[in-house]
């Protein structure tokens, strides 16, 4: 049986242009778009209101603040995972790169256990059971000074939808955290460490590096192409850095720390995604790069909500302001994602694509959701 929806009287955000239209969509597929405020019989009158693509998250942190909601504090996992996706529904995003860590220290102060492969197994029976309201994919954030990341990511394959691996290198003293005192805050604020407790913490992280770091980077590189997933940098700092992403063939980099490597990422060819939160706050919390300074200079193609789902259509809506082109600033949650990651289906208002749709109004500067659309299935 046919379904269709036909969302009239609204301001349409089209690649590079906002224009008053309606648009119809049928079996969850965009069918026309047409200009003007006219309310055909039957469909929804807007009044107005923004239609939008579906936003498109990259790189969040959701899940995991789900599943472990206070230190030390494991939640069930299905109950999670299902909370996590009423929440990303509920703020407009209509596709997810879900963010896993794979690399795990077992040892030593500071350790972290693995939980992809589990993780990723329940998501994929929910999503087979048809209990999610959006679309998943798997973004494992591979972390290069671990000990038993190459064991980890052997455990994945072609039919876990892993479509980004991030590699990440926490190791202290650089990239995020080359202010040790950034990392010593964030470490015992998290798990309440002592003096030695920290020092000892690091030491071990540095002699990791050394020993196995630049074979984690190769495999990882490798892995990714088994996978056939996109492969991003995470935290470029110099331009020494953005020349070997370069030279592994990424094309994506998550949030570069210093002007000096955004404006090296664009030399490559890798868009430069920053967070929604540094953006929306004004800066890092880290003390890196405002996302806004990035703007300013041509700098950012890419936005991603990062611990913050509910910021993302917001920091969209206000790079719009910033650049004068609400096209541009939306274009940076929808069509650029989409494009960074291969996803030709969705990401722009435009006949033959998915119906992942976001309705909205402003109050004030603060966009307002008043629906939201699934391959033409009302979610949110």
């Amino acid at each position: 049986m046919t379904e269709e929806l036909c969302l009239a009287n609204a301001t349409l955000v089209l690649p590079g242009e906002i224009r008053s239209g309606s648009l119809r969509v049928v079996d969850g597929i965009l069918a026309a778009i047409d200009s003007g405020s006219a309310v055909p019989k039957g469909a929804v009158d807007c009044g107005g209101d923004f239609i939008a693509p579906g936003l498109i998250e990259l790189h969040t942190d959701n899940l995991e603040r789900h599943i472990q909601p206070r230190p030390k504090v494991d939640w069930p996992h299905a109950a999670a995972l299902i909370a996590h996706d009423a929440e990303l529904a509920g703020t407009g995003i209509t596709t997810v790169f879900d963010a896993m860590r794979v690399g795990s220290i077992p040892s030593g102060n500071g350790r972290y256990l693995k939980y992809a492969r589990g993780l990723a197994s329940e998501l994929l029976e929910l999503r087979a059971a048809d209990a999610l309201k959006i679309s998943h994919f798997l973004h494992l954030r591979a972390e290069v000074c671990s000990e038993t990341l190459l064991e980890e990511l052997a455990e994945f394959g072609d039919e876990d939808r892993v479509g980004l691996v991030s590699l990440m290198d926490h190791t202290p003293g650089q990239r995020q955290f080359r202010d040790i005192t950034k990392l010593e805050a964030y470490m015992r604020g998290k798990h309440a460490m002592s003096d030695d407790d920290f020092l000892q913490h690091v030491a071990h992280l540095k002699a990791l590096r050394d020993k196995v770091g630049d074979t984690h980077d190769h495999g990882v590189v490798a892995e990714a192409r088994r996978f056939g997933a996109v492969l991003a940098s995470h935290d470029d700092t110099t331009v020494a850095q953005v020349e070997a992403s370069a030279g592994y063939g990424i094309r994506l980099a998550e949030f570069p720390t210093t002007i000096e490597a955004a404006r090296a990422c664009h030399g490559h060819g890798i868009a430069v995604m920053m967070g929604a939160p540094n953006l929306v706050r004004g800066g890092s919390h880290s003390g890196n790069v405002a996302a806004e300074e990035l703007a300013g200079l041509d700098l950012l193609d890419i936005v991603s909500s990062d611990y913050v789902p509910s910021a993302l259509l917001f920091a969209a809506v206000r790079l719009g302001q910033i650049w004068g082109d609400t096209a541009r600033g939306l274009a940076t949650v929808t069509q650029a994602p989409a494009r960074a990651v291969g996803l030709m289906d969705r990401g722009t208002l435009e006949v033959g694509k998915r119906a992942d749709l976001i309705r909205f109004r402003l109050r004030g500067d603060v966009p307002a959701l008043a629906g939201v659309w699934t391959k033409g299935q009302r979610v949110a």
